[in-house]
């Protein structure tokens, strides 16, 4: 019995990520600055309502993308597995009709 071994990296599309944000985040999400460094505009340097509103669009462009990467990914899956189906069953037909000639060429 011979076994097939695939590595994860082949089963799913190259450079598929999904989209996430970084939790690393002190504090509220627009309350200003962080401890990191980096600030992330000068609307969510400001902290405020603008920098609340600007970090809860954030959150929702990255959800947003996520979902649409995992409905894609899903997608995939279910054309793969139809597509493995659908080879299972033309190679058992080959099988018979191989199995059914060697039939007819003893006879």
């Amino acid at each position: 019995m011979f076994v097939i071994r695939r590595s994860a990296a082949r089963l799913y599309p190259a450079g598929m990520q999904l989209a996430k944000m970084s939790g690393s985040q002190v504090g509220d999400l627009g309350s200003g600055a962080g401890r990191g460094g980096g600030g992330g505009g000068s609307i969510r340097e400001a902290g405020g309502a603008f920098g609340k509103l600007e970090a809860a669009r954030e959150e929702e462009y990255f959800y947003k993308k996520q979902r649409e990467q995992l409905d894609r990914l899903k997608n995939d899956q279910i054309h793969q597995a139809e597509f493995h189906h659908q080879q299972i069953k033309e190679h058992e037909e080959a099988i018979q009709r191989h199995k059914e000639f060697l039939d007819n060429l003893h006879k």
